[in-house]
């Protein structure tokens, strides 16, 4: 009887509900302390002198009934190391296709961990290998133009809102996908059935009701997110911001699926090159100092000096010689295709990039 009486409103969202195969123990101290003193707390320095239970409950971690203590739901998404243990696919993917959707060549990366702690790692990662920043200079001006590939905080907030509203009894992850014009953060189900897809396209949303209000709760204290339907605005501002172009928003009338979709900034679009550039010297760094763009030749001088010694580079050899992630590399390289001084020889997993002309 005691285990029905948790489950006897069907309103409780998910992350705030009881979980019964789990016990108190499952929950960390250490990262509860740290939650606290993060959110400068007053427990924080009454923790180590208090019952563990008891401070769980002043948190609102565990069940209302002193004769059954068990955990939430929330309490293991934050504070236990292994949420996915409980939570199958509570995880984040980032998936890279530098080759476009239909290419061979993916690169993959999963986040897992409290909840907070993987969306920190997944957000490190694609501010550190993905989003680029690029500087515009004038001759007949001092100021300079700078912008990025995708603006930071539009990316921070719309995986943020992903991993506020998924839902953790479904097993799918969230995926972040990023191909060489666009990134999408994909996560299930969709949004409530509140939010319409005409709503949607003309980014008007406006719901009052949360699938996970304890997440959110706690993504809030943490800063991580603002909550209360300011995501949209937060977003829109800062692609505003960086000239980034409008994003989309999709779902299908299921609701099954919720899609943010950022496009490139313009000036990121074949930025390798120069146009029209002479190519007429006979040293290749000549030559490539004047196609590429000088911030853009300083970045790829290890790789030209490789193939000018040796007349072909590997992906891997490019990545040593350069200290740059296979993306990056990737991109290096193919601007040299693009350039017309090198071609690309052999197998998808085992590509050589050998000068044209030596």
């Amino acid at each position: 009887m005691i285990v029905k009486a948790d489950s006897l409103s069907n309103r409780t969202p998910y992350d705030d509900q009881i979980n019964h195969k789990a016990e108190i123990s499952d929950l960390n101290f250490t990262l509860i302390k740290s939650y606290l003193h993060e959110i400068d707390s007053d427990l924080y320095n009454a923790a180590d002198s208090m019952d563990f239970v008891e401070l769980c409950r002043n948190m609102h971690l565990l069940s209302e009934l002193p004769e059954y203590t068990k955990p939430r739901n929330v309490a293991l998404m934050f504070f236990n190391p292994e949420p996915d243990k409980f939570f199958p696919y509570a995880q984040i993917d980032v998936v890279q296709f530098p080759e476009g959707e239909g290419g061979d060549q993916i690169i993959e990366q999963t986040f897992k961990g409290p909840l907070h702690e993987q969306l920190r790692a997944a957000l490190r990662y694609i501010r550190n290998v993905i989003i680029t920043e690029k500087v515009v200079k004038y001759p007949d001006r001092a100021e300079a133009d700078r912008f990025f590939n995708y603006p930071y905080a539009a990316i921070e907030e719309a995986l943020a809102n992903a991993v506020y509203h998924k839902a953790y009894d479904e097993r799918e992850p969230i995926e972040v996908r990023v191909t060489e014009n666009m990134i999408e953060i994909v996560s299930h189900p969709g949004p409530d059935r509140s939010v319409t897809i005409e709503g949607l396209k003309e980014f008007k949303v406006y719901s009052r009701r949360y699938r996970n209000r304890r997440i959110g709760e706690f993504l809030k204290e943490l800063h991580l997110t603002e909550g209360r339907n300011t995501g949209f605005k937060k977003i829109l501002n800062a692609l505003k911001a960086n000239g980034s172009p409008l994003p989309e928003f999709e779902t299908d009338e299921a609701h099954d699926y919720f899609v943010s979709r950022f496009f490139i900034h313009e000036g990121f679009i074949n930025d390798e090159l120069v146009s029209d550039a002479d190519k007429n010297e006979t040293s290749l760094k000549q030559v490539l100092k004047q196609v590429l763009k000088q911030s853009k030749y300083k970045k790829m001088l290890p790789i030209i000096e490789k193939l000018d010694q040796n007349g072909q580079i590997s992906v891997d050899e490019a990545m040593t010689v350069t200290g740059k992630s296979r993306t990056t590399v990737w991109r290096y390289l193919q601007a040299l295709v693009n350039a017309e001084v090198v071609q690309s020889v052999g197998e998808t997993n085992n590509v050589l990039y050998t000068l044209k002309h030596k």
